[in-house]
């Protein structure tokens, strides 16, 4: 009898499980965003963005990011790893002690979160770049509160 109760809650269980998952699987849809026409809104001067999917506030998140030509952000850090992947124009990178790396179009940088470092776009491109995080986004500006 023990048996039998346990057969049907395994069955029960994986009922649940199977419709659950179903109706998740069946609320997924395709997403697509141009980002020459997409809704960028301001994050800091000379920084725009537009979320595609998750809570840029919360995390996680990824979203289209425009730096504009010449931006030069001052030293800063991030709470969370950054992954990004530059369309257009050049992400440049420059770590706190190293060497400034200029991120082209078609590569790919993904900056450890606490990295301190200075960020900016190609002098006369800009960037953008797909951007994701598995937490939320902010930027910390060193000497600042």
């Amino acid at each position: 009898m023990k048996s039998l109760a346990k057969g049907v809650c395994i069955v029960g269980a994986l009922a649940v499980v199977f419709v659950l998952g179903t109706a998740v699987a069946q609320s997924k849809k395709t997403v697509f965003v141009d980002s020459g026409k997409a809704q960028f809104k301001d994050v800091v001067p000379g920084v725009k963005k537009v979320v595609l999917w998750g809570d840029h506030d919360a995390g996680p998140y990824g979203a289209f990011t425009k730096f504009e030509p010449g931006l030069n952000n001052a030293m800063h850090t991030h709470t969370s790893d950054l992954r990004i992947v530059v369309l257009r124009g050049a992400y440049v990178y420059k770590p706190q002690n190293g060497e400034e790396r200029r991120v082209g179009a078609g590569s790919y940088i993904s900056i450890p979160g606490g990295d301190v470092h200075v960020s900016g776009g190609d002098p006369k491109e800009g960037a953008l770049f797909y951007e994701e995080s598995p937490g939320k986004f902010d930027i910390k500006f060193l000497g600042k509160k």
